[in-house]
């Protein structure tokens, strides 16, 4: 067995490294209106990730999943720790009418979960709606 088929995070099963290109982010401001806060977090990248964990260590495997798919197609995305802040975890759900985590947004819309961006992924979509 291949060291690759013994990382926990290799979720695509492929030899090639991904380029990392995750930045995890912290708010500057944690007073004010829930939903600006969660729209200045948003709207901080093009690819916006909420997530469980930061992109070096993913605290779950769906989260893990999204953040190896984003680094295999190269892209550079920002990210939130959701478990650093309960107020801001469960006013996402309520903002984008999407109660899992993780989230991925493309300029300001979202896109999906860990399902559907897995969908986009292996059918090609994915990466054709981040270009």
């Amino acid at each position: 067995m291949s060291d690759n088929n013994q990382n926990p995070f290799n979720i695509l099963g492929s030899d090639k490294v991904p380029q990392q290109g995750g930045q995890a982010v912290t708010e500057e401001n944690t007073s004010g209106d829930i939903n600006q806060r969660i729209e200045a977090l948003i709207s901080s990248a093009d690819i916006f990730l909420f997530m469980k964990g930061q992109p070096e260590m993913p605290q779950c495997g769906f989260s893990a999943n999204v953040v190896a798919i984003l680094n295999r197609l190269q892209k550079n995305y920002k990210t939130f720790d959701v478990l650093s802040d309960w107020d801001i975890r469960e006013a996402v759900k309520v903002y984008s009418n999407w109660p899992t985590f993780p989230q991925l947004y493309y300029k300001g819309k979202l896109v999906g979960g860990n399902d559907i961006i897995t969908e986009m992924y292996e059918s090609g979509d994915l990466e054709s709606t981040l270009a």
